[in-house]
């Protein structure tokens, strides 16, 4: 029963534009370096997902944005990503796709759970909870892999932990943070109020019918469904008027 109900035109509708998005936006922001790594503006539609569609959304997304950092880094796109790959193919891999789903499921999550208090607050919760678990799982699982990156990013005098959580996440992650607060509240407001108003639109139309309708025979003189005939069995003639 709860999978039939996911599966209806607007979730699949709502969830093709939001993978879309998730797409283009990663591919786009892949051409903006921010420090070691690529500034990350997809976590947007991944919140909007968890938010509208539920936890399960979310982390699909997420997954979604992991299997395109993977794509871009493989072409070229990502450096840094690519080094991972080269020394840790599987390990990256499932770093890129844990993170981000993790990232919607938490959102989603916690958005189902503040939302019975305020509508509002939970979205706020969920835009920011996001930027906090990717970047966080992303510094764990990267420093499992601190052989490469000490090898290949960190400078003499620094340790790979300071590189990741200054050099590499830091300014990604207040980028990311400010980003979804501010977006990912605005456009679900901005949802919610179109889809208020389609939905007042849908219900008003067949009132408006049905007033229409029952205005017909009252226009004629006859009560509504009124459709028996005169008395007698027929219908009265009007007699002529000799001139």
């Amino acid at each position: 029963m709860k999978s039939s109900r996911f599966f209806t035109s607007r979730n699949i509708a709502f969830l093709a534009v939001l993978l879309a998005l998730v797409i283009v936006l990663q591919i786009w922001a892949s051409a903006i370096p921010l420090g070691a790594t690529r500034i990350s503006l997809t976590l947007i539609p991944i919140v909007l997902g968890a938010v509208l569609l539920g936890p399960a959304a979310g982390a699909f997304l997420g997954a979604a944005f992991g299997v395109v950092v993977v794509v871009v880094a493989v072409a070229g796109g990502d450096p840094f990503t690519l080094t991972l790959l080269s020394d840790h193919p599987a390990l990256t891999v499932l770093l890129c796709l844990v993170k981000g789903a993790a990232a919607g499921a938490a959102a989603g999550l916690l958005f189902k759970l503040v939302r019975k208090k305020n509508e509002y607050a939970a979205v706020f919760a969920a835009a920011l909870s996001a930027p906090v678990v990717n970047t966080g799982l992303f510094i764990l699982g990267a420093l499992l892999m601190s052989d490469t990156i000490g090898a290949n990013f960190v400078a003499d005098g620094t340790t790979v932990l300071y590189f990741l959580v200054i050099g590499c996440a830091g300014l990604n992650f207040v980028v990311e943070f400010i980003v979804n607060a501010v977006a990912s509240p605005a456009i679900y407001t901005v949802e919610r109020l179109i889809e208020r108003r389609v939905l007042k639109g849908k219900k008003a139309a067949p009132k408006q019918d049905g007033d229409a309708q029952s205005a017909m025979p009252a226009q004629s003189g006859m009560p509504a469904g009124d459709n028996r005939p005169a008395q007698g069995g027929k219908r009265a003639e009007v007699p002529e008027t000799k001139s």
